[in-house]
């Protein structure tokens, strides 16, 4: 099964900063968007940001008004490696949750594994 890997995730106090990486292999063709989900114990698996190939994001709209207008979450995308990164900014524990990576072509979706991020002191 074609899984998207994924790295940077960790133990982090609060107001620190994480990057997560997460690439496609080459096996996955057509890449249209690609973005990052999180899942807290106990929570539905929820959007936190996409980019599309074209390099338009959407941001979910729980994440939206704290992180983006500080700029302290950002998504970025290199297309030539199929890899997203996302940067987070000024963490919270409430940011602590399994986050994963989504890759969509015409025909489906694809997972990655998910990566733990801990925000604690």
């Amino acid at each position: 099964q074609v899984q998207l890997v994924e790295s940077g995730g960790g133990l982090v106090q609060p107001g620190g900063s994480l990057r997560l990486s997460c690439a496609a292999p080459g096996s996955i063709f057509s890449i249209v968007v690609m973005g990052w989900y999180r899942q807290a114990p106990g929570k539905h698996r929820g959007l936190v940001a996409s980019i599309t190939s074209g390099g338009r994001i959407n941001y979910a709209d729980s994440v939206k008004g704290r992180f983006t207008i500080s700029r302290n979450i950002t998504i970025s995308r290199d297309n030539a490696k199929n890899t997203v990164y996302l940067q987070m900014n000024s963490l919270r524990p409430e940011d602590t949750a399994v986050y994963y990576c989504n890759a969509q072509n015409p025909s489906r979706d694809y997972w990655g594994q998910g990566t733990q991020v801990t925000v604690s002191s």
